[in-house]
């Protein structure tokens, strides 16, 4: 197969085909191992190849066919996961840090199996900023990854090697994950479509029950609507263990997917809800999709969910200062030193220990607050419209501490008057402070991790410069059908499936 046809195939079209012998899963992989080649030197989407588990996969699908046996929806199909959470047995999943490097899991996540069982061909694991912890991605070990619309700017995170990766042509789909927009912000950044599904759609285990609280859920970064739906099909349902589970789709995501959606009441709104500037872009990118909504039969209106949104940025700052201590102190259990963690996670981490178990409690209790408050909009809106980014991807570095103050929280990690300042409360409003700046141009995405409903966003505006910047759409709980629906009509009304950065053309 030629590298033009390639890229005029998503995964379900590739799947179609080596289905009916008009191409081999050899000649897929070989497409996409050859694209990598390419653009790998200015993306850095690759984190590490997994050659052994393709050629096992490749064998095992010759084995199949052979045998007359079915070889799974996405058979021969090339496809890289995000190095996080997603476990190859025998593999460090490495979280983007080097704290991770000699960690080795014993067996597959449960997720990884079902993408195998599925026929994927899982070649490498992507780039990631360290833990997951940033809205873009620039491990300190792995190098950062550039956007392939601007090499100059990030592709966002954490999932932004995935996005890369599909954005530069290398694969139609790839996996990532989402605990704060993760997802959705490199889908944006990048001219991707990617669904945040439910709490409890997808398992973590065996490694996990629920990770980060239960704010963060797997998925996929992709091209295509159908591509995404049927990756929920076989990513979907609990594994034995799992503390929940989300109730079951009446059909499949794929068939769903297909039929039209009823007239929905959609709110919109183009504010921040922490007061921070919104991009005129992403202003306008919000509001052409209303129009076009309301072309399509919609009632939209200008409406938000009553909720504080610093108390919700607050919220989201102690889901960190939760988890990350406990990161780092069980990577240290297993070998990691202090000097293999990166400045922001060892600050966070000191930062965390610090704060008492009653009052991460009473942050953690405010999600109830919050869902509640989003639950009332729902009563009244079947999704609420928002931007995904308060603004186009961002140059590289934008997101950096200031260089003084790095030396600045150098030498109080070093000297420990990091955590003796706040254990006495002298850095609260220093600590708020930085969670503002750092969330200013993500103010979007967390509500829906932190309540547990489903999100998406949707490549729909190119800005004046030719960079994307995609729309985010909430709904309620257990809803992934209405938001794929919504997309599928999205999709036919203003397709993007053929807007791929030029680097994916030009090799």
């Amino acid at each position: 197969m030629r590298h033009t046809d390639y890229l005029r195939c998503d995964a379900t079209e590739l799947a179609a085909r080596v289905a009916r012998g008009e191409a081999s899963a050899i000649e897929l992989l070989q497409n996409a191992r050859e694209q990598l080649a390419r653009v790998q030197p200015r993306v850095n989407a690759l984190l590490r190849p997994l050659d052994e588990l393709a050629d096992w996969q490749l064998a095992a699908l010759a084995d199949r066919q052979r045998a007359g046996q079915a070889a799974g929806p996405l058979a021969g199909v090339p496809f890289l996961l995000k190095d996080s959470v997603l476990d190859v047995a025998g593999v460090a999943t490495s979280y983007g840090s080097r704290s991770m490097r000699g960690v080795l899991p014993a067996r597959h996540a449960a997720v990884t199996q079902r993408l195998l069982d599925a026929g994927l061909v899982i070649f490498g694991k992507t780039n990631l900023p360290e833990f997951g912890l940033k809205g873009v991605s620039d491990s300190r070990e792995h190098g950062r990854v550039n956007n392939p619309w601007d090499l100059a700017r990030t592709p966002g995170g954490s999932s932004g090697g995935s996005a890369a990766a599909v954005a530069a042509g290398v694969l139609p789909m790839a996996s990532g994950n989402d605990g704060g927009g993760s997802l959705r912000i490199p889908a944006a950044c990048c001219g991707l479509f990617a669904l945040k599904p439910s709490r409890g759609r997808i398992s973590n285990g065996p490694g996990f029950g629920e990770v980060w609280f239960g704010a963060c859920t797997e998925g996929v970064i992709s091209r295509s609507v159908r591509d995404s739906a049927l990756a929920l099909d076989i990513q979907s349902g609990a594994a034995p263990g799992d503390p929940y589970g989300a109730a079951p789709p009446p059909a499949s995501y794929a068939e769903l997917a297909r039929r039209p959606p009823r007239r929905l009441r959609i709110g919109f709104s183009t504010t921040s809800p922490i007061g921070t500037p919104v991009h005129a872009e992403a202003v306008v990118a919000v509001r052409h999709t209303a129009a076009l909504l309301e072309r399509l039969g919609h009632q939209v209106e200008e409406a938000a969910p009553t909720i504080d949104g610093h108390a919700l940025a607050r919220a989201y700052l102690f889901l960190y200062f939760g988890q990350v201590p406990a990161t780092v102190a069980q990577a240290c259990a297993q070998g990691a030193r202090p000097g293999d963690f990166e400045l922001l996670t060892r600050v966070m981490a000191v930062l965390g220990q610090t704060v008492p178990a009653g009052a991460l409690t009473m942050q953690l209790l405010q999600w109830n607050v919050f869902a509640r408050a989003l639950g009332a909009f729902h009563q009244q809106h079947d999704l609420w419209l928002t931007p995904t980014l308060a603004g186009p991807p961002l140059p590289h570095g934008a997101t950096d501490p200031p260089p003084a103050q790095q030396t600045a929280l150098k030498f109080l990690l070093g000297t420990g008057l990091l955590g003796l300042l706040g254990r006495s409360g002298a850095l609260k409003a220093t600590i708020d402070q930085i969670a503002l700046e750092n969330l200013a141009h993500f103010p979007f995405t967390q509500l829906s991790n932190l309540t547990g409903v489903p999100a998406m966003s949707v490549p729909l505006h190119w800005t004046a410069e030719g960079l994307p910047l995609g729309v985010q759409f909430v709904a309620p709980m257990g809803d992934e059908t209405t938001l794929l629906q919504l997309a599928t009509e999205l999709e036919s009304a203003q397709p993007w499936f053929e807007r791929l950065a030029p680097m994916a053309h030009q090799g």
